[in-house]
């Protein structure tokens, strides 16, 4: 696979994923996770398949080899998925996804202070201005009633930052047999906590085929191709390739919808932006002078 081609992989990945908010507004009646159980019914199958067709055989044993990390990086990916449906039916749309880009800063704050990672100055300097970012919308949310969104908007960005770092840990290179685990944990998660709180996993048709589609389709195919472009495109240039989906979901619901947000959102998610790119930008080029580009 050439460079180019890995680049338009993993654009693809991210214009897939940013159709994902215009699918949960069709979404009628089902709660969080409810949406949860059934997404995760819906990405199964596909992961399944994908995993089996690379293997040439029974996908088991790349799942079996996830291990502990696996089942670290799993509850991590219950917690990033549970969080964004929360966060996405709790506020608008470019709230909860700018917000979920915080997740590379997480993830190197983490890496820090659980492996011992240095984080390079670059980073903190943006992670500085991404605490501004982040204040911006957040302190927005106390004013609009939406805070609760972008809480679990945030604690979404943290379960993947866990998912990454368990990655690091026993340094798994490929993530979808771990992202196929993370889907089990959704399951019983889903069932589990729905039932606990009352909401009915039995679900308007209509709502249950759209969040299987949503699994089946967007998250699930957009992460086959994010994994096959991440084999030839160098990590630091996929944190800002990936932000083609923060870019993009806004303007789909509001192309589609109607649906708008705050100045100061927008104010907010360009300065987490910023720094997303200072970061990826930084990295680039650490790794173009180190001859890895």
């Amino acid at each position: 696979m050439r460079y180019g081609q890995g680049m338009l992989l993993v654009v693809a990945a991210g214009v897939l994923w940013s159709v994902q908010g215009l699918i949960f507004r069709q979404i009628d009646t089902a709660g969080t996770w409810a949406v949860l159980f059934w997404r995760s019914v819906g990405m199964l199958p596909v992961l399944a398949g994908f995993l089996a067709w690379r293997a040439g055989g029974s996908p088991l044993a790349a799942i079996r080899g996830v291990g502990l990390a696996g089942a670290i990086g799993g509850a991590g990916l219950v917690a990033a998925f549970g969080g964004a449906i929360y966060s996405i039916q709790a506020t608008t749309i470019a709230n909860a996804v700018f917000l979920f880009a915080a997740s590379p800063f997480l993830t190197a704050l983490i890496g820090w202070a659980v492996l011992g990672e240095k984080v390079r100055n670059e980073t903190w300097a943006a992670i500085a201005v991404a605490l501004v970012g982040i204040f911006v919308m957040v302190r927005e949310g106390l004013q609009g009633g939406a805070m609760a969104g972008n809480v679990a908007a945030l604690l979404s960005a943290l379960g993947f930052a866990v998912f990454t770092v368990s990655l690091r840990w026993r340094n798994l290179s490929d993530t979808l047999p771990s992202v196929f685990v993370g889907g089990v944990f959704s399951i019983f998660a889903g069932a589990l906590v729905a039932s606990q709180l009352g909401q009915p996993l039995i679900v308007p048709a209509s709502d249950a085929l759209w969040s299987m589609g949503m699994g089946a389709g967007t998250l699930s195919f957009g992460m086959v191709l994010y994994t096959l472009g991440s084999r030839i495109v160098p990590a630091a240039e996929l944190a800002l390739l990936s932000n083609i989906e923060v870019m993009l979901a806004p303007l789909w619901v509001w192309a589609f919808l109607g649906e708008t947000a705050s100045a100061n959102t927008f104010l907010g998610g360009a300065i987490l932006l910023v720094a997303v790119i200072m970061n990826g930008v930084s990295g680039a080029r650490r790794m173009s002078a180190q001859g890895g580009v």
